[in-house]
């Protein structure tokens, strides 16, 4: 069984002291690729030392998280972000979106942010990883109007209802991301996302954060991935091997692994 953990910060604070573990426990697990999103300037370099030293399993995207935009740095940040796609080979511009869950004063900031990175995916043909915290009102509007053959993605730890999953699956080319809220006892998406083709699915953990049952709580790795795995097997009631060869395959096309 291989997996592919499509969104983990590996690169963290809270892998310090024993990433080679982390990393080798998650191959044993099966979880062969793990896709990296950036957060901004100040965590680019810590991503890309450990995109090099697995280059086979770790995979680096490139972005401007809405958490780190600010109006007094927006153009540096974005300026980084342009001048390391040019440079590197990223799969993916990430993570990026917008966040209104810790600051709604600067809305506007964000919005700009994430149209301008939407732009820079169209120009790298990358697809782009979208953060959606109390927002995705906001952030849909703008992936529908920036919407062509020329844009692909996934929302990022999908948390919402049926109608908002049917509204990214109608835009063509996007994915949900699911990780340990699927495995929540009140987390909400388990009652309706087996009614959800998994051909729109990818799995991710977005480590260190949100673990899953029965980790919740804690330190949060791609190994746990296979919790997700499970969860959807139980909840589509087909095999691991179907839901890991499914989503497997949707990391593949998306990210041209």
């Amino acid at each position: 069984m291989q997996l592919v953990d499509t969104h983990t910060h590996l690169f963290a604070s809270e892998f310090d002291s024993d990433i080679k573990e982390v990393i080798q426990n998650s191959i044993e697990s099966g979880v062969q690729k793990m896709l990296l999103p950036n957060i901004d300037s100040n965590s680019t370099e810590q991503m890309l030392t450990l995109a090099q030293m697995y280059p086979e399993n770790c995979y680096p995207m490139m972005g401007l998280h809405p958490c780190s935009v600010k109006k007094e740095n927006i153009e540096f940040e974005l300026l980084h972000v342009k001048k390391m796609l040019s440079s590197h080979n990223f799969i993916a511009v990430g993570e990026i979106g917008i966040d209104l869950y810790w600051d709604q004063s600067n809305l506007k900031c964000q919005k700009f942010a994430f149209e301008t990175q939407i732009n820079y995916a169209k120009e790298f043909n990358l697809p782009i990883v979208i953060h959606t915290r109390n927002s995705f009102e906001e952030a849909i509007k703008i992936v529908e109007k920036f919407n062509d053959n020329n844009l692909s993605g996934v929302f990022h730890c999908f948390s919402g209802d049926l109608k908002e999953a049917e509204r990214i699956i109608a835009l063509g080319n996007f994915y949900l991301g699911i990780g340990g809220v699927v495995t929540f006892k009140n987390g909400g998406i388990d009652k309706f996302i087996n009614q959800i083709d998994l051909d729109h699915l990818l799995l991710e953990t977005d480590s260190p954060y949100l673990a899953p049952t029965p980790f919740r709580g804690k330190r949060n790795e791609s190994k746990y991935i296979t919790k997700v795995a499970e969860k959807l097997s139980e909840l589509y009631g087909v095999s691991k091997e179907i839901i890991s060869e499914t989503t497997t395959s949707n990391a593949y096309k998306l990210f041209k692994l």
